[in-house]
């Protein structure tokens, strides 16, 4: 009889120490972040981390330099190549690489731009681990002159400081 309480002593303190670590989880705040090297947005975030630490979220990246000009207008790879290193200022601001990104969405308005858009993802993303994603073609973005917009979630090793 002694050991089966104590069993259950001892299940209910893993059960309560659970619980707590939950609660602290859960108790965090969500951190919104507009890094430097990003254009100033106008009623969104660039990177939201989760109140768990560790789940980033980042807005749709389109090939803006950092004051708001267009890279590459009429230029599917130039703008491609603009929107990675968007998306690397992003997920470098909360400490992540490429290699933490577990899904994208990608936005384009042309799908005969595809082999171009995989050429260029290959030189960011892990060709043998690639992020889920899911490609969705448009008619258009937020701009006219804007070929295509990525975002996407990552998932940190470890809790962002």
């Amino acid at each position: 009889m002694m050991s089966r309480i104590g069993g259950m002593l001892a299940l209910l303190a893993i059960a309560t120490g659970l619980s707590s670590t939950t609660a602290r989880a859960q108790a965090g705040e969500s951190r919104y972040i507009n890094p430097p090297g990003l254009t100033k947005p106008t009623g969104y975030t660039h990177v939201v981390l989760g109140a768990d630490g560790r789940t980033v979220y980042i807005a749709g990246q389109v090939a803006f330099d950092s004051t708001g000009a267009l890279v590459g207008a009429g230029d599917f790879r130039a703008q491609a190549d603009r929107v990675y290193a968007n998306l690397r200022v992003a997920l470098a601001s909360v400490g992540a690489t490429f290699s933490d990104v577990v899904k994208t969405t990608t936005f384009v308005t042309d799908l005969a731009n595809t082999a171009a858009l995989r050429e260029i993802r290959g030189k960011y993303l892990d060709p043998a681990r690639p992020p889920a994603n899911s490609l969705i073609v448009v008619a258009s973005l937020a701009r006219p002159d804007l070929l295509l917009e990525i975002e996407a979630v990552a998932v940190l090793k470890q809790p962002a400081r």
